[in-house]
């Protein structure tokens, strides 16, 4: 073998046989000059070394933990020059010419092509024909390129590129790699539909000169303009954007919307990258019904906090004449290691904001807004975890109309102050106390003008036993309920009353299974039998104030309680029996829940004086619960409960769901509700697809390969025959660019609704253009999923 070939083989076993991020079993030390000699070696591999190379001990295999960083500087060029090729002349100290199926590689820099010459002294490559540069995720592909390797400086023509990351890529005129993080491109067009073939993709960036710079991840093109299906719709002399995921200050595509109640709404925000865990985003918008408006959002993720603030103004509404304006504070964290804190606050100018402005008030209680500010701190103590609180909870009521259409806020905690134990006791008792002070106060505009104001303490303390055996349990549970008020009466001198209120209770069940087969599956089956007994005395509390107490739902929880109402102000008498039964069918295979079945009902061994209004309750049986819920029939999901009335012999309320979800992106729901004498609807929810086209190049123009989506979903009330709420869209997708059309109508009223249009347009890898229906769509269609998922990841919660 000749003293190339003997110099060749031994990096080339060494090089094949070494694993990543591990040491290799036998080092080589490469000094500047090469010492490979022979000048042709038809179908071999060559390795140009810097130096005579001799061999050094070994260093002991060991597991590498982490993946070790690219290395780059001085040593990234003391890194070994890997070519490969069909034929390889060598120049000693000079160069080397590679023919066929060339294939070199340097430090992270991957170069194929059909010709290459590379230079040693100056450390550049020529490759001619078909080129290709693979490196740090980014793809080039044309046919002339000289390059610098390690500087990574030089020219590439009439490339084509490839951003991994982003799935887009593009082609240019030239590119100049001015170093390895920083290049410029002339004549370029960037997009993410494919590029194969003679058509024009469907979208596309054209630029007159594009600059890219990784370090700082930021682009800059001039002369851009943004065309779709071949008509021009963005044009900018200077676009600046980022090149990853990460943030980065600037403007935003427009949002553009239509508003029955405001009209057309033209928004442009701009970006703003305080710090790394700061940000904020500031929207003109023009609404040519009302005149010009700011929303404002401040956002920010520290060690131990985070939260958001915003402002939504309008200076000067020209439908009312005046400042609009809402605010709201959303603010979480830690004092220390065992204080928390929490801040929710929300507030409008006036009562017609709901309507107006949907987007801004949560679409679950529009008109009652809430403010409240929370601190709580967890102490360890001799008698076991004990946790201090306050708190301060207002609210502001949106009053609209009158008569039926007034609504009454819940009574305002200014403040209140409560500690919880949780004591630690032998025998296996379990206990709970909690005592609190609360002020409770309502404004004038929102008030009974016979409900009092005042002052309360209460405590509430629990004494637990359980005991378990395999498929059974019991649980006794003595309960304590004490309250002190001191309030204000209209027209009456300041109040002053006690009550102590004791409950006891068993709680007693069994769980029972079996392996069967039904539906042709194997399943484990459940019987699962349950009684409560509770045993409350009876105390007159009709004198007394009522701040927070209202009647459970009657749901599969409520009927398991020991009180009839929630809160603390009323605890009702009680000596019944509450017993029920449930039923599951589990698949073996999978773990997931097939089938369950449950009835329960409440027997009272005598009446209930205790009520808050109405008769006493003498019916000694309860209404009968049912509830339900199966998945036997793939992939139909059946969801079901209703409340029986005995002595009626009427269903009081109901609830039923039908799902049918076959796979992503398919969903068909309806539902129906009826609560006697007070509403009855129905609703069906969709998100579907309607057309497929046909097989061509998704996104290639004219190709028609994308697919129509129908979304949407419709409340329609039985009783008032007329829909309530109603979202209907469709969403367009070839792949490389999404359009969407949202239509919403959200009732303000008996007579009247809002009605929003928003139109959005994604271009893939790109931006989306147009107001976002994302969110609606979520909230509002059950099932439905996005077509693509965002990229951008929210702030977590802060950590103690």
């Amino acid at each position: 073998m000749s003293q190339a070939n003997a110099t060749a083989a031994p990096w080339l076993a060494h090089l094949l046989s070494r694993p990543f991020v591990q040491p290799a079993r036998a080092a080589l030390v490469a000094a500047r000059r090469p010492t490979c000699r022979r000048a042709l070696i038809p179908l071999a591999v060559v390795l140009l070394c810097h130096g005579p190379a001799r061999a050094v001990e070994p260093a002991p295999l060991q597991p590498s933990t982490s993946l070790m960083p690219p290395v780059s500087g001085d040593a990234a060029r003391q890194l070994p020059i890997l070519l490969l090729a069909d034929e390889v002349k060598v120049r000693p100290d000079l160069d080397a010419v590679a023919e066929g199926a060339v294939e070199f590689r340097r430090a992270g820099t991957l170069i194929r092509s059909d010709q290459m010459r590379y230079d040693s002294a100056s450390d550049t490559a020529l490759a001619k024909g078909k080129v290709f540069i693979g490196r740090n995720g980014v793809r080039y592909r044309g046919t002339e390129l000289q390059l610098q390797v390690q500087r990574f400086e030089g020219f590439f023509l009439q490339p084509e590129f490839e951003f991994d990351r982003l799935g887009a890529g593009g082609r240019a005129e030239r590119i100049d790699f001015i170093d390895s993080d920083r290049s410029r491109a002339l004549n370029a067009i960037y997009t993410s539909c494919p590029r194969e073939g003679g058509g024009e993709p469907d979208w596309l960036l054209r630029t007159d000169r594009v600059k890219l710079d990784f370090e700082t991840n930021e682009g800059v093109a001039e002369g851009a303009v943004l065309q779709f299906l071949g008509v021009p719709i963005l044009g900018l002399p200077v676009l600046s954007f980022p090149l990853t995921d990460d943030r980065k200050s600037g403007w935003l595509p427009p949002t553009v919307g239509l508003d029955s109640r405001s009209g057309f709404e033209l928004g442009v925000p701009y970006y703003w990258n305080i710090a790394p865990d700061r940000d904020a985003t500031f929207t003109p918008t023009a609404l040519t019904r009302r005149g010009l408006a700011l929303d404002s959002e401040f956002r920010y993720l520290e060690t131990r906090h985070n939260g958001r603030l915003r402002l939504h103004l309008l200076p000067d509404d020209r439908t009312v004449g005046r400042t609009r304006f809402a605010w709201e504070i959303d603010n979480a964290g830690w004092l220390g290691r065992s204080t928390r804190y929490s801040a929710r606050l929300l507030r409008v100018s006036d009562d017609n904001y709901w309507k107006d402005f949907s987007q801004i008030v949560p679409a679950s209680s529009p008109r009652l807004l809430g403010q409240d500010v929370q601190l709580q701190r967890d102490l360890v103590t001799a008698l076991g975890p004990l946790q201090a609180y306050a708190r301060l909870q207002h609210w502001q009521v949106l009053q609209t109309g009158s008569g039926s259409d007034l609504i009454v806020a819940p009574y305002q905690r200014s403040p209140q102050l409560g500690l919880r134990l949780a004591p630690v006791l032998p025998a296996g008792l379990r206990a709970t106390l909690e005592t609190e002070v609360n002020h409770f106060t309502r404004t004038s505009r929102t008030a009974d003008p016979g409900a009092p104001n005042g002052w309360r303490w209460h405590a509430l303390g629990q004494l637990t036993r359980h005991f378990t055996w395999p498929g059974a349990w019991l649980t006794p549970r003595l309960t304590l309920n004490a309250a002190s008020y001191s309030y204000d009466m209209p027209g009456l001198d300041r109040q002053r009353s006690t009550r102590v209120i004791p409950t006891t209770s068993v709680d007693a069940g069994m769980v029972l299974e079996r392996d069967t087969i039904w539906f042709g599956r194997a399943q484990r089956q459940t019987l699962e039998p349950r009684l409560l007994y509770v045993n409350t005395p009876f105390r007159d509390q009709a004198g007394l104030p009522n701040f927070d107490a209202a009647e459970r739902d009657f749901n599969a929880v409520s009927i398991y309680a020991e009180s009839a109402f929630s809160g603390i102000d009323r605890v009702s008498d009680a000596h019944q029996v509450t017993a029920g039964i449930t039923t599951r069918l589990v698949d073996t295979s999978t773990g997931a829940e097939t089938l369950r079945l449950g009835l329960a009902q409440r027997i009272r061994l005598r009446d209930q004086q205790v009520v808050l209004a109405g008769p006493v309750l003498s019916q000694r049986f309860s209404d009968v619960l049912v509830e339900g819920s199966s998945s036997v029939f793939n992939p139909w999901k059946l969801d079901a409960a209703l409340q029986y009335n005995p002595d009626s012999k009427r269903v009081v309320r109901s609830i039923f769901g039908v799902r049918y979800q076959p796979g992503p992106f398919r969903t068909l729901s309806a539902g129906y509700r009826l609560a006697r004498d007070l509403s009855e609807q129905v609703e069906v929810g969709w998100q579907w697809p309607l057309w497929r086209g046909k097989a061509a190049p998704v996104g290639a123009a004219g190709g028609c390969g994308g697919t129509l989506y129908a979304v949407g979903r419709i409340n329609y009330s039985l009783r008032d025959s007329r829909m309530t709420d109603a979202l209907i869209g469709a969403e367009y997708d070839t792949g490389c660019w999404i359009a969407r059309i949202v239509s919403e109508r959200l009732s303000t009223g008996r007579a009247e609704a809002t009605t929003r249009l928003q139109l959005q347009l994604e271009l893939v890898g790109l931006s989306r253009l147009g107001s976002n229906p994302l969110q609606a769509l979520k909230d509002n269609v059950p099932g439905y999923r996005l077509l693509r998922e965002p990229r951008s990841i929210p702030f977590p919660n802060p950590e103690p």
